[in-house]
């Protein structure tokens, strides 16, 4: 039996939007970050140890399926040697350079067009993300005009829930008025996002083909098969008809 599709849920990050490789804004992201903590350490030094601080927070995060807050992030994980009250005021605008220093972030070249249409053919959207930044998405939103697109925004920053934890998915339904069994999710990764959605019991998965995700994705030993599998998010429209 087809699923009666009623609400979608997107992932953002390699999902609506991707990372381009842009070193002039790297550059300056890097050199903001180390101005705003003035620091004293030599940009490799501080760096290195960002990545390393970085990827035990990570591998922390993906264990307890919870996420830190930003200030949290920054004043125990990731500069717990820095004064904590100058590192606390300065987390959201620290968070945002962090995430610049990997390139800059814009939407894939037919997500505005297509989330509108979907919206036009009566269907409920939402965003479900595991992100340490608070305000990045929404800013989006609005500097891309699809604000008007979306009924809920789950960040696992906000609500510290993380995918594929199927509890970030139950809140985002009970949020958004919609039953699992109506719901669908558009992801990138092979594993968190399908697991994750299937676990929590939604009438549909679909996964984006992106092989940045995938070179990043380590083999974990699990199989996970998703209803669809797209290259484009224009392709979402042959999947999702007007509804009546």
């Amino acid at each position: 039996m087809v699923p009666d599709i009623q609400t979608i849920f997107f992932d953002v990050g390699n999902t609506l939007r991707i990372v381009v490789k842009d070193q002039a804004f790297i550059d300056k992201a890097e050199a903001d970050l180390m101005e705003l903590i003035h620091t004293t350490e030599s940009h490799d030094a501080l760096f290195a140890k960002l990545e390393e601080r970085w990827k035990a927070y990570r591998k922390m995060s993906k264990t307890t399926l919870l996420d830190a807050s930003e200030g949290e992030l920054w004043t125990q994980y990731m500069l717990p040697d820095y004064e904590p009250n100058m590192i606390f005021a300065n987390a959201p605008r620290l968070t945002r350079l962090w995430r610049d220093h990997d390139g800059r972030r814009v939407a894939r070249p037919d997500a505005v067009a297509t989330l509108r249409e979907l919206k036009k053919r009566g269907y409920t959207l939402g965003i479900i993300a595991n992100t340490v930044t608070e305000t990045e998405i929404p800013d989006w939103m609005a500097a891309d005009k699809v604000a008007d697109c979306f009924k809920v925004t789950i960040l696992s920053s906000k609500v510290r829930l993380r995918k594929p934890d199927p509890a970030i998915y139950h809140l985002a339904c009970r949020c958004i008025g919609t039953p699992e069994a109506n719901c669908a999710y558009v992801g990138d990764n092979p594993v968190r996002d399908v697991e994750g959605t299937q676990a929590a019991g939604f009438g549909m998965m679909i996964r984006i083909d992106e092989p940045d995700t995938l070179n990043m994705e380590k083999a974990t030993g699990k199989e996970f098969t998703p209803d669809h599998v797209i290259t484009a998010l224009s392709e979402l429209l042959d999947i999702f008809p007007a509804r009546t």
